[in-house]
């Protein structure tokens, strides 16, 4: 795998390939990153199931306290440097360094659970857009997924897509941390289980990690990869072979 490189700065690129309004983008993002688009996302826990089975999470206050933990030191900030990157090297087009996001993107999965849940919604993610929003480049990079044998993780495709369609850089990985924050709520209140008015709040919470995220995470690059989040990493593989389950990951 290639080494990665220094950071990249704050980017202040524009993508030329399909310019959007802001009214546009935001619709996008908000169809893209729906809990209804058709990625399978419901059908992912990312190790909570595991962690409501072994006590570890039992109310609205450790849920929230677990996924906060994914966002700043797991996943969570894994995928946000991963689409930023992705995101340049479309506006770039260059497709050599989107080779090496991609490699990087299926390199730091902690178990076969996750990696399952990150290249099955993004390859489900590219097939949606390409069917609704077809495009040349999107179609370019699932060629170069395919031919390197690659499936594109979820962070690395709406990277791609968001660069294609205009949307910006910072909004994108917005939307994107809080799809995933709200994901991991949803999965929490139905195995806990807790009510909708305390997955809200949970929800609520979260938002300012989501936002000091998405600023944390914006000059960098490759070289900043790395992941703090054990337990989830434990319990995502304790999961595997949990007797009992109702999420694939």
């Amino acid at each position: 795998m290639p080494v990665p490189p220094g950071r990249p700065g704050t980017s202040t690129m524009m993508c030329p390939t399909m310019p959007t309004t802001a009214d546009e983008g935001l619709s996008r993002l908000l169809t893209w990153l729906s809990p209804a688009f058709p990625v399978g996302g419901y059908s992912y826990s990312h190790g909570i199931e595991y962690a409501v089975e072994a006590g570890l999470v039992t109310d609205a206050v450790g849920l929230r306290a677990w996924i906060e933990a994914v966002l700043r030191h797991g996943a969570g900030r894994t995928d946000a440097i991963l689409l930023g990157e992705a995101w340049r090297a479309e506006c770039a087009g260059d497709n050599g360094r989107l080779a090496v996001v991609l490699a990087w993107a299926e390199a730091l999965r902690g178990t076969a659970e996750l990696a399952l849940e990150s290249m099955a919604q993004g390859r489900a993610f590219l097939d949606g857009v390409q069917a609704g929003w077809p495009h040349p480049r999107l179609a370019a990079f699932a060629r170069l997924a395919a031919e390197l044998d690659r499936a594109p993780a979820y962070p690395v495709a709406v990277g791609v897509a968001c660069a294609v369609a205009g949307i910006g850089e910072n909004p994108a990985r917005l939307a994107c941390l809080h799809a995933f924050a709200a994901n991991l709520v949803s999965a929490g209140v139905r195995l806990i289980p807790l009510g909708q008015s305390d997955g809200l709040r949970v929800v609520a919470a979260l938002e300012e990690a989501v936002r000091e995220l998405t600023d944390e995470t914006e000059c960098l690059g490759l070289a900043d990869l790395g992941s703090a989040a054990w337990m989830a990493d434990w319990a995502s593989a304790r999961h595997e072979t949990q007797f009992t389950r109702l999420f694939r990951s």
